[in-house]
């Protein structure tokens, strides 16, 4: 039997890491014996576990380390990380580390070094001169990078649930469901949005073409005017329908206020695509005096930056669609670092794709129609988002109106 003695500390309990640790270890065909076991007997007091893990084999073993690992268990004899060089451009050493999204630390001259803008999939690159270890997506990967192999001098701080009340955004929420007390939902999520704001905080919405649709893109353009929202990530959906509604009052050419479909509407998305092509981009076309309202004009008017990736099915795109995937990443990470909380409002893959970005103390929000899209995020690793399915017609133009309905005393300045 192969043997390594790992630690758990923290509200153990509470989150229940420890049995889902023990329950992980027998899973993998693997064994434990329990050699300290300290309760917490206060709210305020944490717990602490060693536990033996046994395996038939070397790389049994360090499989169960590594689930072990991202749920913040750590093994007791600390080792310096182990470093290998790429090979080439896009390549991995054999035994790479591959990244969650929580708080990270590596051992390395014997001293805990931070990983960086953390965010789940990706490597871990060390440069020996700093010492800095920071976060690289395989794509990203230059031949000679120092990539941490193993799992050796690895560090997870997986975030656990304290004793007594829990908090909306509280790791290890219920799942996903309609039948939740909508409104109560949204007043949480309102009073969070005042207190992110009112302590200078950054709230990024990941916005989907439906925002449009339902009639929805007016409320959006307010809270981006009276400053709630700080970054925009969407598709060329959101942009082009958003500035169709501006320019011909239709949404995929049915009209925002009446429903009633236009006549040769159909169109109007084209034109609009056209109208920003002739004016050279969406800063310029406001700048022109072309467009004059809307979520796009808003932001261009507020310096409020917005990320539009581009995908297969686009139509044009408009000029600011970045349509190289990479880089539309590469972009996006730009403003995720200091963003402390995200709304995902109708979008499945741009929401999967921030999320799979976030640092998982990031409070995130996902509201769709589709449960589908909600529980997809936590299955994919963001468990900390909070999930609503109802339609987002009815959630923004709620959500701002608790967000302005508030004590005078508790009103937020910007």
């Amino acid at each position: 039997m192969y043997n390594r003695e790992v630690k758990l500390t923290g509200h153990i309990i509470d989150s229940l890491t420890l049995p889902r640790a023990l329950d992980l270890i027998m899973d993998m065909g693997g064994d434990f014996q329990i050699l300290e076991f300290e309760v917490g007997k206060r709210k305020k007091d944490t717990s602490r576990a060693r536990i033996k893990v046994s395996a038939d084999s070397e790389s049994l073993l360090g499989e169960i380390l590594d689930e072990l690992a991202e749920i913040g268990a750590m093994v007791v004899e600390i080792r310096e990380v182990n470093l290998e060089a790429a090979s080439k451009d896009k390549t991995l050493p054999a035994d790479f580390y591959s990244t969650t999204n929580h708080p990270t630390f590596i051992r390395f001259q014997n001293e805990w070094i931070p990983v960086e803008n953390i965010e789940m999939d990706c490597m871990i690159v060390v440069d020996p001169e700093t010492p800095q270890a920071i976060i690289k997506p395989i794509g990203r990967i230059e031949k000679g990078d120092l990539v941490v192999v193993g799992r050796e001098g690895i560090k997870v701080m997986a975030p656990q649930r304290p004793r007594g009340k829990k908090g909306m955004f509280e790791f290890m929420g219920s799942g996903a469901s309609s039948e939740k007390p909508l409104r109560t939902l949204i007043k949480s999520i309102a009073k969070e949005v005042r207190e992110v704001k009112s302590r200078g905080g950054k709230i990024a919405v990941v916005g989907g073409p439906a925002i449009i649709h339902t009639g929805s893109g007016p409320v959006l353009a307010k809270m981006i005017k009276e400053g709630l929202i700080d970054v925009i990530f969407a598709g060329n959906a959101l942009a082009t329908h958003d500035i169709e509604s501006a320019l011909y009052g239709t949404s995929l050419g049915i009209c925002v206020k009446t429903g009633e479909a236009v006549a040769r509407g159909h169109r109007h998305h084209i034109y609009a695509i056209n109208q920003i092509n002739q004016a050279g981009s969406i800063r310029d076309a406001v700048e022109q005096g072309v467009l004059k309202k809307g979520v796009m004009y808003e932001c261009v008017k507020n310096d409020v930056p917005f990320v539009l990736a581009g995908s297969i099915r686009d139509d044009g795109p408009l000029p600011d669609v970045i349509t190289d995937v990479i880089e539309a990443q590469d972009e996006m990470r730009k403003y995720v670092p200091g963003v402390d909380m995200v709304i995902m409002i109708a979008t499945m893959l741009h929401s999967i794709a921030v999320g799979n970005m976030l640092p998982s103390q990031v409070k995130s929000i996902c509201v769709d129609i589709n449960p589908a899209t909600v529980t997809k995020l936590g299955d994919r690793g963001s468990a900390q988002v909070l999930g609503i399915v109802t339609d987002v017609g009815a959630f923004l133009p709620m959500l701002y109106h608790e967000i302005n309905h508030m004590d005078d005393d508790k009103k937020i300045h910007i």
